[in-house]
């Protein structure tokens, strides 16, 4: 009788893919991938290493969030007394004895839904922005508001809550965490490592287009429960519209009048700069601390540029926005693929 299901998500993973896969082997449950549409042969690669396969349909948009949905239905299908369910994104490798500390935890605490640990960085030392990845994934250990996309799941409160919502093209964990939590069940991120990831960031358009897709997630998450909102959620947009938005508008608007004096006003960004810094200093070096900060400012002028593509599909396009990507395809040498989700 099969309790615990792994489900493993990607799209032109090569052999990131292959080294997730392998980071399962020994585990105690039915594993599935769900390819969204790979070139790359990773179903292929899935399949020899025994793997279950489930291919999504190109015709239909691909998102994390319905990927993570059909691997759960695939599992179920297959396993009826199905009680943990563990996503994996297809570019992270399972951390040795994550899910037996994670399957305790939820044993122990029935009213918890989603256990999940500490995300890493394979490689911080690759480039700032992989450093950046990787300082955004220390956070404390207890009860939270939300998980990552690596996360072990309770199969009940999944059910419960209908799973994710496979229409939003990014920030669906939080939103699920969201719903969870509303229906009374507790998120916990317990201390210690789940899995490695491979952010494969290397330049600025990457990071900026990542922030982008994160403010994105902040702008639809408020407009879809603007009738029950998330309040982390609507501090964090109105933090994005005051510091991105109002604050250098201001300045602009004003630097004619003030004979330039409204640029002063810029200098309010060392407020967030500085509570940023102070959050993370005890942990990290200093520098590493300062291009933190500095980006936690900067990039809420991408996270403006990603509710402004929400705000512009929503009122005049009327339809969803396109999935918004940031990795690339390196020449095939250098051994990275794109990957979609």
């Amino acid at each position: 009788m099969v309790t615990l299901g792994i489900v493993v998500i990607g799209r032109n993973e090569g052999e990131r893919l292959v080294r997730c896969l392998h980071s399962l082997r020994g585990a105690e449950g039915g594993v599935v991938y769900v390819d969204s549409g790979s070139t790359d042969g990773s179903p292929e690669r899935a399949r020899g290493l025994g793997i279950g396969v489930v291919e999504l349909d190109a015709t239909c948009p691909n998102t994390a969030a319905r990927g993570r949905n059909a691997g759960f239905d695939a599992l179920a299908r297959e396993h009826p007394q199905l009680a943990w369910v563990q996503f994996v994104d297809g570019d992270c490798e399972l951390v040795p004895g994550w899910l037996d500390a994670g399957m305790q935890h939820l044993a122990a605490n029935p009213d918890v839904a989603v256990a999940c640990g500490r995300r890493r960085e394979r490689h911080p030392e690759a480039s700032p922005w992989n450093r950046l990845a990787d300082v955004e994934w220390d956070t404390p250990p207890g009860d939270t508001d939300a998980c990552g996309g690596d996360a072990l799941i309770r199969a009940l409160a999944f059910r419960e809550v209908g799973g994710y919502d496979a229409s939003l093209i990014a920030g669906e964990e939080p939103e699920l965490c969201w719903r969870l939590r509303r229906a009374g069940w507790r998120i916990v991120r317990l201390g210690r490592e789940m899995t490695r990831h491979d952010a494969a960031l290397e330049r600025v358009s990457q990071w900026w287009r990542r922030r982008v897709r994160g403010g994105h997630a902040y702008a639809e998450a408020v407009w879809r429960h603007r009738r029950s909102p998330d309040p982390g959620r609507v501090r964090r947009l109105l933090s994005i519209l005051f510091w991105a938005g109002l604050v250098p508008g201001a300045a602009l608007l004003l630097l004619l009048p003030t004979r330039g004096a409204s640029a002063l006003l810029l200098a309010g960004w060392a407020w967030p700069f500085w509570r940023a810094y102070r959050d993370v200093r005890p942990r990290w070096e200093r520098r590493h601390a300062a291009l933190w900060a500095a980006t936690c400012v900067l990039g809420k002028l991408a996270e403006l540029e990603g509710a402004a593509v929400f705000a512009w599909s929503r009122a005049v396009r009327r339809r969803a926005s396109a999935l918004i990507e940031y990795k690339d395809s390196p020449s095939p040498a250098r051994g990275r693929e794109t990957s979609g989700l």
